[in-house]
């Protein structure tokens, strides 16, 4: 099992965990709209981290994306596997192609 779906399932785990002994269970009990706050937030820094080219803190910024991104699936109940078929019913497909046909 990759750390990715490990860390998928440890934050599925903490869905009924106590907010007070887990950050993931807090998030949690805050419910989505501040877990998509809180993913936002993240990705922002992720971007500063970008423009600035800093490899260190960029990966730390997402591998802190990454994190909050399942934990605000997993608050609307969207698994990791849910995603991994959707990037699996596009591959092949041509980015503009696939762009084009969420458009219309």
């Amino acid at each position: 099992m990759s750390a990715l779906h490990r860390l998928a399932a440890t934050i599925e785990a903490r869905k009924g965990a106590d907010p007070e002994a887990s950050w993931t269970a807090k998030l949690l009990a805050k419910g989505p709209e501040k877990c998509a706050e809180k993913f936002g937030e993240e990705a922002v820094e992720a971007i500063i981290e970008a423009v600035r080219g800093d490899r260190e803190r960029l990966t730390a910024e997402a591998a802190d994306v990454i994190f909050h991104l399942l934990v605000m699936l997993a608050a609307r109940g969207i698994t990791l596997a849910e995603i991994e078929a959707e990037l699996t019913r596009r591959e092949g497909l041509s980015g503009l192609a696939e762009k084009a046909a969420r458009q219309g």
